[in-house]
């Protein structure tokens, strides 16, 4: 074979063999959670797929039978129409335990092991997970609201990751894809930090739409829905997750 063939096909060979790598993980459902609260959230509007989550707290007019952490204090603004941007989720989680519903499923894949290029992802969740702590308030929005016997999911995709930064072992960036509810999809970016933590890789990620966008975009019930988006008592609907991702083995028993 020619000398400079055999270069040529070895040339090739460094630069394919790096890019068929792939870095694969998995949504560990016992230990993630995705969330939303409105804004202004009228010290109830909140719900998550976690209720067991020990630094959680169900919003007032809570249904019996709820033990709640006499540290996690009510909110400063409590019925009041005031608008927070800032407290997002409202209880946020310290720190990861497996004591959550398997509510969250999902896959993250990253074109080159060990690097966070060419990310796509989806995450998918049990829309009748999700919990307010108002037992009427909970069967209203999965009847009416969600309809979750017709659209059982809640779905993210992640087509790309951009302005990605680096401080020590913590990756900030934005996520770019689609959000799809009550058999809508919409376009999204959701801000996106990340770290690893409790044997995997901790991912927080969080987004917002007008709470307009619920009845003009995504189709919800204007009846249902019409004292908060229709009189403009809400102004934005938040949502994200918290998940717990696990490196995928590979077909060896390593890791891919």
């Amino acid at each position: 074979m020619p000398r400079s063939l055999v270069v040529a096909l070895l040339g090739s060979v460094a630069v394919l063999g790096p890019l068929s790598a792939q870095t694969r993980w998995t949504v560990d459902p016992k230990a993630s959670i995705a969330w939303w609260q409105i804004d202004p959230h009228m010290n109830h509007l909140w719900a998550t797929t976690c209720p067991q989550e020990p630094s959680w707290r169900p919003g007032e007019g809570r249904s019996a039978g709820w033990y709640i952490d006499q540290m996690l204090h009510a909110s400063k603004t409590g019925f009041a129409n005031t608008s927070d941007t800032i407290n997002i989720p409202l209880y946020p989680r310290h720190r990861v335990r497996p004591v959550c519903a398997e509510a969250v499923h999902g896959e993250v894949t990253a074109a080159e092991a060990g690097s966070w290029r060419g990310v796509r992802g989806e995450v998918n969740v049990q829309a009748d997970a999700l919990v307010t702590g108002e037992n009427m308030r909970d069967v209203f929005a999965k009847r009416a609201v969600l309809e979750t016997a017709r659209y059982p999911e809640i779905r993210f995709t992640i087509d790309s990751l951009a302005g990605t930064t680096q401080h020590g072992d913590t990756l900030r960036g934005t996520a770019f894809g689609e959000f799809s509810v009550h058999g809508v999809t919409k376009a999204v970016s959701a801000a996106i930090r990340a770290w690893p933590e409790a044997g995997g890789m901790r991912v927080l990620g969080k987004f917002r739409v007008p709470a307009s966008a619920l009845t003009n975009e995504f189709g919800m019930s204007k009846y249902a829905l019409g004292m908060g988006v229709e009189l403009r008592v809400w102004y934005d609907l938040f949502m994200g997750v918290d998940l717990l991702l696990r490196r995928q083995q590979g077909p060896s028993g390593g890791e891919e």
